[in-house]
């Protein structure tokens, strides 16, 4: 190294390799300048074990190679009285005392008072003279960082480090001044798309009153490129932000090298178009680096990852410090292991700024023909992948802590919206925006009908049915309560309720382009409003729709009245049986139309076809049946005509399917068109809504706790036919709306093909007596098997059911139930 540099001329800038050729002579050019006493000059040292230091001087306009025991300053600083005072420490080399031991610069007399106000900084305001103008220095500081690869014991620095570490309380608001680092260094770049913007004109008009920072960060861009070992650079710069906080440490040290960096890339953009940037410029030896970049590529990318790899981890000790500890303390083993790293974090962070101070420093100082070695670019890439090291570490511990909180706030939330329902509010907005969306930064609603966005004020003071569901909802549901909604806007009840539909998805799962358009596509063919989109409902909302809602996958409609106050936890099931009728949709309402309720066939058929009311009005014998097996069906109908027609009756069959296994249905339903077997319903979403109303019957009164109600032939009835089929084929006799006979299929086919046994009793007893009779007479001698299958999904489930036939506490199972012509669902089975 001492034969490279000491007394070498190969470093000597010629006018051949430098931009600024011709502006420096040799002091032999220009006649002898008296050297200053001590006294008169104050000293600049450097050390006398680093030969060959390099010294320039931009205001003197000389060059002069020292020899190894000459004064490195002699015949190229001008007097005094046009200089000052600059001293640089004499402790071994990098080793840096604090500010007050720098020495001091003083103006002359006879300019006036323009002696600078801080002595500490006005010393720093020269620090050009001792390290732009030092390649050697430099280069050596550059080298330094190759001591990064064999300092394995960490512990060593940690202990370094923590010793100069000593805050003292105060609360610096580093994020404004991050946010215009980061503007800075992704700004000031040939390659300008590496990094990311964050930085706004709000943060630079914050900073706009924090001038006297300025001065600081100079303070600390001298400590990190006026020395000459990485590692005693480093701890210099921690002395200096000894007492503030780790993450100011890192924001203020990157603050520093941003004015360094952004001033080199800012007359690199300017110069061509700048006459006051061309000159610095050349000063700084950019153009000669522009002009030869392809060369320095390899530089520049390492210098740029290096500087990606510093943004991350600050960025992330940042995090770390804004984490709010009303959520979370260090007894979170995640925050206590991350704490324990951020030391070691810091140190390598301002470590590698040193490194990049170094390497810009280098650029215009030496030129770019001193800079090409790739040999620097691999040591920045050792920093860079040691930095990302502890960037992943963190970053982990980081989204642990994050969870942690999230769930505490979860928790925290869950519990408000608990506390929010027990209350009595003046009207319905508080509930409302809780569920729906809490802050006023959004329109959070979707007008259906006039297809534009709307506040959740349209809803104040109003009857509020929250349709709650997956995106799953299907067509048959929407069909049928669109046509509810919109008999309801006939008959004026618009100013009384409005509908709301609230979405909710699993957050667990990516949020995809085909779910965004099936999304779109069931907002759009809804009238009612509709929230926005799915990620306005919180995941504390989702927890209580579930857990005091009682929310599965099933659509459920939660009624609030204009207090905001349930009144019905679930009015789907009124809304299926009774449409707007049953409005205002509250229990007690519900109570009321089951109480003036019969168990006859407008029950089961009401509104669904207009044939079968005719039928009843004429006071025919009617036989409602169902099931998916065709060889039943064929000797059933034709047995029952068989019957009707012997027994001088006039008896009409209906057809209403199997409330699943859509694709066996659509093949009877084909057949029974086909030979002609009787009356059906072509359209599916008849049938589907023909067991959805007997479903909701069932469920409707399991929320009224009345499941068991023997005394209910209702009750009874529904549970028969619920249970019949699951399990093979059934029908209904009905005499006009009376029904006279609810059988299995067991049970009903022999009582019509024991015919003879009570033909006679027909004359006496009626069509309708006579075949009730025998049809007990059979059904007394065995039991058909019942079951009910409550889908884990469907919402409440009770918890235990009696045997509609025999009265006796049924079993409970746990089964898998797979149809693949439909959805397959999970199952709580009966028996």
């Amino acid at each position: 190294m001492d034969s490279q540099l000491g007394g070498s001329s190969s470093q000597q800038p010629t006018r051949s390799n430098n931009p600024l050729q011709g502006t420096f002579q040799q002091p032999s050019q220009l006649g002898n300048v008296p050297q200053p006493l001590p006294s008169q000059l104050g000293s600049v040292q450097q050390p006398s074990q680093v030969p060959g230091s390099l010294q320039q001087s931009s205001q003197l306009g000389s060059l002069q190679q020292p020899g190894l025991t000459t004064n490195v300053l002699q015949g190229s600083l001008q007097q005094p009285s046009q200089l000052g005072s600059f001293q640089q420490p004499s402790g071994h080399l990098g080793s840096f005392q604090q500010p007050s031991h720098l020495g001091s610069l003083q103006q002359p007399s006879h300019l006036g008072s323009l002696q600078p106000t801080n002595p500490q900084l006005g010393a720093l305001q020269q620090y050009g003279l001792t390290n732009r103008f030092s390649p050697s220095s430099m280069q050596q500081l550059i080298k330094g960082d190759r001591s990064m690869i064999t300092l394995s014991d960490d512990n060593v620095m940690v202990k370094q480090v923590l010793g100069t570490h000593a805050p003292d309380g105060r609360e610096v608001d580093i994020r404004p001044l991050l946010y215009i680092v980061e503007d800075i260094l992704n700004r000031a770049s040939l390659n300008p798309e590496g990094l990311m913007i964050t930085g706004t004109q709000a943060q630079v008009e914050y900073l706009e009153d924090k001038s006297h920072q300025t001065n600081f960060f100079l303070l600390i861009q001298y400590k990190a490129i006026g020395g000459s070992d990485a590692h005693q650079t480093t701890l210099s710069i921690f002395h200096l932000v000894s007492s503030f906080a780790w993450d100011a440490k890192m924001v203020l040290a990157l603050a520093a090298f941003a004015l360094n960096y952004g001033e080199f890339w800012l007359l690199a953009q300017i110069y061509s178009t700048n006459q006051l940037a061309k000159a610095m410029a050349f000063l700084k030896q950019v153009p000669g680096i522009i002009e030869h970049a392809g060369l320095l590529k390899p530089r520049f990318d390492a210098l740029s990852d290096l500087i990606r790899a510093v943004l991350e981890v600050t960025r992330t000790v940042v995090e770390f410090k804004e984490l709010p500890s009303a959520y979370i303390t260090q007894e979170v083993p995640a925050l206590s292991s991350a704490f324990a790293q951020i030391p070691t974090a810091v140190y390598w962070t301002i470590r590698s700024i040193v490194a990049c101070a170094a390497q810009i420093s280098s650029f215009t100082s030496l030129g770019y023909e001193f800079v090409v070695s790739t040999t620097e670019a691999w040591e920045l890439s050792t920093l860079t992948h040691k930095l990302r090291t502890i960037r992943d570490h963190l970053k982990k511990q980081l989204e642990i802590c994050n969870q942690y909180i999230e769930e505490k706030r979860d928790v925290e939330a869950f519990q408000m919206l608990v506390n929010l329902f027990e209350m009595i509010h003046i009207d319905n907005m508080k509930p409302l925006k809780a569920i729906i969306y809490p802050r006023d930064d959004i329109q959070p609603l979707f007008d259906g009908y006039a297809k534009k966005r709307v506040n959740i004020d349209v809803l104040r003071r109003k009857n509020v049915l929250l349709l709650i569901s997956s995106l799953n909802i299907s067509q048959d549901e929407l069909s049928i309560l669109e046509q509810i909604y919109s008999e309801s806007r006939v008959v004026q009840l618009e100013s009384q309720y409005e509908l709301v539909w609230i979405p909710l998805v699993d957050r667990s799962l990516p949020w995809t382009d085909p779910m965004q358009k099936h999304f779109e596509s069931l907002q759009s063919s809804m009238p009612w409003y509709t929230v926005y989109h799915p990620n306005l409902i919180g995941k504390a909302v989702v927890r209580f729709i579930k857990e005091k809602w009682h929310f599965r996958n099933k659509p459920i409609l939660v009624v609030l009245d204009p207090q905001g106050r349930v009144v019905s936890p679930n009015a789907i099931h009124m809304m299926w049986i009774w449409g707007s009728n049953a409005f205002p949709f509250t229990s007690a309402r519900e109570e009321a139309l089951w109480r003036d309720e019969t168990w006859r066939l407008e029950l089961l058929t009401d509104g669904i076809d207009p044939t079968i009311l005719n039928w009843i009005k004429e006071g025919k014998y009617i036989f409602l049946y169902g099931g998916d097996d065709i060889e039943w069906i064929r000797k059933f109908t034709n047995t029952a005509r068989a019957v009707a027609l012997a027994a001088d009756v006039s008896l009409e069959l209906a057809y209403v399917g199997k409330g699943s296994k859509r694709e066996q249905v659509r093949r009877v339903l084909a057949t029974i068109a086909v030979e002609k077997l009787g009356h059906c319903w072509q359209d599916l979403a008849m049938m589907w809504f023909f067991w959805t109303r007997l479903e909701s019957m069932l469920f409707s009164k399991i929320q009224q706790g009345k499941a068991d109600d023997h005394g209910d032939p209702m009750m009874q009835g529904i549970k028969k036919l619920l249970s019949y089929d699951r399990d093979g084929s059934w029908a209904v006799l009905c005499k006009g709306s009376s029904v006279v006979v609810n059988g299995h299929g067991n049970s009903i086919l022999p009582t019509l093909n024991e015919f003879d046994k009570w033909k006679e009793n027909v004359r006496l007893q009626g069509f309708d007596v006579a075949f009730k009779n025998h049809h007990d007479l059979l059904r007394g001698e065995t039991y058909p098997c019942c079951r009910f299958e409550f889908s884990h999904f469907a919402g409440r489930i009770p918890e235990g059911m009696r045997c509609p036939e025999c009265h006796n506490s049924m079993e409970k199972y746990t089964t898998y139930l797979c149809c693949h012509d439909e959805a397959s669902t999970p199952n709580i089975l009966y028996s």
